[in-house]
């Protein structure tokens, strides 16, 4: 089984807005509690913040892992002048830690001026 550490802390689209979840993935059954990896998985292709997670829990749940969804928002992934704005909120599953969020985004995209705020817009 692929630890955890293989897990990409960051995917989302290259540019646009778009939602976006913030989960946290652990061991499944048998491992190691304690131990965990909160991931930023954000798409265009997502209508609603569910099918973000309906479609990364069962490719984690594959690898051993298991998922929680901490909450969701939007990014404004603006590649050009290279930066990304954290809002907004899930309907479903409410609003993302986003300062988590802008941290995780800040590693990955180094250069970035990477902003969060809890505005709806």
């Amino acid at each position: 089984m692929a630890g955890l550490d293989a897990i990409p802390e960051v995917e989302i689209d290259p540019e646009g807005v778009f939602k976006y979840i913030l989960m946290r993935v652990s061991p499944g059954a048998g491992g190691s509690s304690g131990h965990y990896r909160d991931i930023v998985r954000g798409t265009k292709s997502a209508e609603y913040h569910n099918h973000i997670f309906e479609k990364v829990n069962p490719a984690m749940q594959a690898l051993g892992f298991e998922c929680k969804c901490l909450g969701g928002g939007k990014i404004d992934h603006n590649c050009k002048d290279q930066k990304i704005r954290v809002f907004g909120e899930s309907t479903g599953y409410g609003k993302a830690d986003h300062s988590v969020t802008a941290e995780k985004l800040k590693k990955v995209f180094t250069g970035y001026e990477v902003t969060w705020s809890d505005d709806k817009k």
